[in-house]
């Protein structure tokens, strides 16, 4: 099924002449994608995404035509689905349960192999203190898939909210967290610091990256990132960096190209910025991610995936290392099985 909504960047994408699949083989955890209906939706940012409906078939359509060999994936929060009654703050649960069932649709193997939503991070309010319990618990019931949340958090880290957080420890959950801004992780550093038994992902190499950053800006986030990399219950997610941010849009956006960038030519353009965040976080704290339909908005699922198997063949990675980052690393840390 098509949708008139996703028109647009449907037909920048099909300008694109596929690539040859690089390494097609190779095992590959997606840990990072979001799934939503955001047609009706009127505030930022999802009012300005080009991908307005992005489901089970959307998502299948983009592993299946990509080529790669996507065996598994990770649900990221996006306030998909909250429920419209019942208490505030239970309202995100809805979200777990709407992600639950596609996940369902998917082990069906009507959809082929991949294992859909095998893990999914959803949200809850953390300024609840312990009152926060209920909720984590209400997000556990509706699926055993549940592998933590993903929010913001204050910089004076309260002792309220660290109540909150102290509930992802009790639980064995993770913390997602991004922000465009990269100086925040300084703050994240403190968090991850304080609260050691909770597994710290920091999403999208940290913040906005642009490659025509100067040296300053770059300096800059170099810095920000040895900084959260140096606590040992922290992992990168290396991706994200083909997104729009507010306003701002990357040069290979398809607001800006007439035609979709290629692996080679993104491979040169954020190298820098992936070398470095693998090089401080070590291969083994690391893990490629596709960020899609977000970044769907710049590249295509195929020509993404290719992007990563350049970036690590251009390091020089071990095969051990390459696993970690295609696969291993989010296995590990979102706890998943690994099938076949």
């Amino acid at each position: 099924m098509s949708f008139n909504e996703n028109k647009p960047v449907d037909d920048w994408l099909a300008q694109e002449v596929p690539e040859t699949v690089l390494e097609p083989d190779l095992p590959i955890i997606d840990p990072h994608h979001h799934l939503w209906d955001i047609r009706s939706f009127k505030t930022e940012p999802f009012a300005s995404f080009q991908q307005k409906v992005y489901l089970c078939e959307e998502i299948i359509n983009d592993i299946v035509d990509g080529g790669h060999n996507v065996v598994q994936t990770v649900f990221a929060q996006c306030a998909a689905f909250y429920r419209v009654d019942g208490p505030e703050a239970m309202k995100c649960v809805g979200e777990t349960e709407f992600v639950h069932g596609i996940g369902a649709m998917s082990r069906s193997g009507q959809y082929g192999p991949v294992r859909l939503c095998s893990g999914i991070f959803g949200s809850a309010d953390l300024r609840l203190g312990s009152a926060v319990e209920e909720v984590i618990k209400a997000h556990l019931a509706a699926s055993a898939n549940f592998r933590g949340i993903r929010s913001a958090f204050p910089l004076d880290l309260n002792t309220t909210f660290m109540q909150g957080y102290a509930i992802l420890g009790k639980y064995n959950l993770s913390f997602d967290h991004y922000s465009p801004d990269v100086e925040r992780l300084s703050g994240l550093a403190r968090l991850a610091t304080a609260q050691p038994d909770v597994p710290v992902i920091v999403n999208h190499l940290g913040g906005k990256i642009d490659p025509d950053a100067d040296a300053q800006a770059f300096s800059k986030w170099q810095k920000c990132i040895d900084e959260i990399a140096a606590c040992p219950n922290a992992v990168m997610k290396c991706g994200g960096g083909q997104q729009r941010v507010g306003r701002w849009e990357p040069p290979f956006h398809m607001n800006q190209r007439k035609r979709p960038i290629g692996s080679e030519a993104l491979c040169d353009l954020l190298y820098p910025f992936y070398r470095h965040a693998i090089e401080a976080f070590g291969p083994e704290r690391c893990m490629f991610e596709s960020n899609f339909p977000v970044d769907k908005e710049s590249v295509s699922y195929r020509t993404l995936w290719n992007t990563f198997k350049r970036i690590a063949k251009r390091m020089g990675l071990s095969e051990t290392d390459k696993n970690s980052l295609f696969s291993g690393t989010a296995a590990r840390v979102y706890r998943l099985e690994l099938v076949g």
